[in-house]
């Protein structure tokens, strides 16, 4: 038994070795590129839902006054 749990661990190590090296990195523009559009999605969603928000709080505020 101890025998076969070495073999499925060296063959799991090997086919992760093996999925490590299809890996590809973007280049430093593409990184730069799609870090910026994260940056400003996160930018211009975080200004919706404070929009979303304050509206929402007035109305409330109307309703309840």
């Amino acid at each position: 038994m101890g025998e076969n749990t070495k073999t499925q661990k060296k063959s799991w190590f090997k086919g992760l070795k093996a999925e490590f090296k299809k890996i590809v990195w973007p280049d430093k523009n593409t990184l730069a590129k799609q870090t910026t559009a994260v940056v400003a999605v996160s930018v211009v969603l975080g200004a919706l839902i404070s929009v979303v928000d304050a509206l929402l709080r007035y109305g409330i505020d109307f309703l309840v006054k």
